[in-house]
Order: C-alpha cells, then sequence, then structure tokens
C-alpha cells in the first residue's frame, strides 16, 4: 500500500453523460500521488467507449450489474492507495480536495474518516448556492463511537463523494452485503467506519453534488418524497444489525445496546401517518413509535434539555395532528431548512 496515495472509485451505472467530468475531476487533482479506478456496474449507454478512452490514465473495472454495493466491492479489490475517496459518477471533485484529504489523515492518525460539504450543482454543472449540509450545520468531528452506538442516523453525514476513508477501515468492513445495499452502500460504510476510528470534518467544499432528472432524491426546492423516505427508512434498517455486532465485536456496546434515532423514528412515524396504507411497516403504531421516540429523545446526550423537549413535542403532534397539518410537520423535521420560513425561534433549530 503506496503510503499518502489516495484511490479514487468512480462509481458508474449508466451515467455516461456525466461520467467524463468525474473522472477529469479525479485526474485533475494538485495532489501527486492520486489513481483513478473507474468501475463500471453493467452499463447500457456509452459509458464503456468513455471509460475506455482514457487509456492508461485509469484502471478500468468492467462488471455485470450488481447494485452499488457490488461496484463499491470492485473498486475496492482493485485498491490498492493508503485512502480511498468512492465518487459517485454524476458528481464532481474540487481539484484540491485530495491534497486536504491526505493532510488530514497525516495530521490525525487516529481518523478513520474525512468528511467535507458538497455544493449542489445542476445538470449542465452550474452552481445552484445550496451547501450540502448547510453551512449552519455544524460538521461533527473527534470521536463519535458514542454517538454511532446510541443514535447513528440522528449524527450528521454526507453522501458518498462528501468522504474520504483510510483504506484499513475500509477493508475491516468489507465486503459490503451487496443483497442489503443495492443503492445508498454509503450508509453502510459512513457509519460502520465512525465505530472504527475518529471522524476529521474539513469546513470547506470539496465536491459538487449534481442534480438532474436521473437522482429524483435530490431537490432543488425540498419536496417530501415518501418513497425515498421509505428507502431511508430501510437502509437505516439494514445497516443497524451490521453497526450493533461491530460495535459488540470491539467492546464499544454491550448485548443490550440498542440504536434509537430521533430521525429514523420520525421518519417512520411520517410514512406512517402519510405513505400507502398498504405500505405499512409491521409494528409500527403510533404509540409504538411515540414511546420509543420518546425515549430516543431523551437519549440524545449531545444537545440541550430544550431540545429534547423540542424533539418530544414535534413527536407529539405528528403522531396526532390531522392529515394536513401532519403533512407540514413533516416537511419541517424533513427540511430543517424551512424551519426558518415559518418563525425565528423555530429558525434557530435549523442545525438539529
Amino acid at each position: 500500500m503506496s503510503e499518502g496515495s489516495i484511490d479514487v472509485i468512480v462509481n458508474n451505472y449508466d451515467y455516461g453523460p456525466f461520467l467524463r467530468a468525474a473522472i477529469d475531476s479525479a485526474l485533475a487533482q494538485s495532489y501527486a500521488k492520486v489513481r483513478v479506478v473507474v468501475v463500471d456496474d453493467g452499463s447500457t449507454d456509452d459509458s464503456r467507449a468513455i471509460i475506455e478512452s482514457y487509456g492508461s490514465d485509469v484502471v478500468p473495472v468492467f462488471k455485470p450489474n450488481g447494485g452499488q454495493a457490488s461496484a463499491f466491492n470492485a473498486g475496492i479489490q482493485e485498491s490498492d492507495g493508503e485512502y480511498v475517496i468512492f465518487l459517485d459518477a454524476d458528481d464532481v471533485l474540487k481539484p484540491g480536495i485530495c491534497a486536504e484529504v491526505a493532510e488530514t489523515f497525516a495530521r490525525e492518525p487516529t481518523a478513520a474518516r474525512v468528511q467535507y460539504r458538497m455544493e449542489v450543482i445542476d445538470e449542465a454543472g452550474n452552481p445552484t448556492g445550496i451547501v450540502k449540509p448547510p453551512r449552519y450545520v455544524k460538521l461533527p468531528s473527534g470521536d463519535l463511537r458514542r454517538h454511532a452506538v446510541a443514535f447513528a442516523f440522528d449524527v450528521p453525514w454526507i453522501a458518498t463523494s462528501g468522504n474520504a476513508f483510510r483504506s484499513e477501515t475500509i477493508r475491516r468492513v468489507a465486503p459490503i452485503p451487496e443483497n442489503d445495499f443495492r443503492i445508498l452502500a454509503d450508509w453502510y460504510l459512513v457509519h460502520l467506519t465512525s465505530l472504527l476510528g475518529t471522524v476529521a470534518a474539513l469546513d470547506l467544499i470539496g465536491a459538487y453534488r449534481r442534480v438532474h432528472d436521473r437522482n429524483l432524491h435530490e431537490q432543488h426546492e425540498p419536496v417530501l418524497d415518501l418513497s425515498q423516505l421509505r428507502q431511508s427508512i430501510d437502509a437505516a434498517a439494514g445497516v443497524t444489525p451490521y453497526l450493533r455486532d461491530l460495535a459488540l465485536e470491539l467492546g464499544i456496546a454491550d448485548g443490550n445496546a440498542t440504536t434509537r434515532a430521533v430521525s429514523d423514528i420520525g421518519n417512520r412515524l411520517i410514512y406512517l401517518r402519510l405513505g400507502p396504507e398498504h405500505d405499512r411497516l409491521p409494528g409500527d403504531t403510533r404509540l409504538k413509535l411515540l414511546r420509543t421516540g420518546i425515549g430516543a429523545s431523551l437519549g440524545r446526550f449531545d444537545v440541550a434539555p430544550v431540545m429534547r423537549l423540542v424533539f418530544i413535542g414535534w413527536l407529539l403532534a405528528e403522531a396526532f395532528a390531522p392529515r394536513r397539518p401532519a403533512r407540514h410537520l413533516a416537511e419541517l423535521f424533513v427540511f430543517p431548512e424551512r424551519r426558518g420560513r415559518v418563525s425565528p425561534v423555530l429558525a434557530g433549530l435549523r442545525r438539529y
């Protein structure tokens, strides 16, 4: 494993219109020790020809379609760098981010993961002015293992292209379970690696996240999407047993430890109230989710007592409000940027 080297693993499936911009951004890094691995997950468009046009400048991996976890695993097998960035093929890296990542890992030898903000661009690559997470959200850093065990999904985190990983931590949790994470494989990597070391946060924009008609879960104007909410619920349910087992193996938690995230319980309550009746999650009832949510709120040791009461108040309101107000409450919960439009008091709660 080459000391200080970074492998940028571009994962692609039928993103031919955006693929060249992603590869070019990886090749244009100011940091010298960058190797670009491009994994094509059985694309049916012109992606193969685009990848082959780079010749020896990239390491191509062509495989049958198997989903995001399968593509990540193929890239991990090909990787030999000390650090790894997984770049979605519709995203773009800023030129200096690999240098920032390498410097941060060198400065913080206990760091398992480095995260940074991403700016949203439109289909043509034009900045929209939206930053993820927003500037008012503080990026968590340091030893987050206790947080990851108690309420993993409440800790602000960034999607695929906004993270860099120390290779040894990835290999510790690889291969990613391919049946469970055909999509949203970043949920598995981000949350499990948080148990394997500290997390470093760079308060800068390190990548661009593209919004287009193929990734409808990303929106210019936030709109409540129940199908995307269900994907998040399923991803959290998929990650939880792996997170629990690793925490037990590492001695970070005992057999009674339970991950109870207010965000996940809130999502399930919203889906119970607003989702299709034929797709109710087994065992979910208003009272059960309310009891669990109150316990999760009281367990949030990272926030002030008043915020715990705010969480409980929202859960009560969402559980018993009529359907139309329940939808409005759901939007305030899912999209914190909307809270400032309601009142200055709620605007101050956007960072939670």
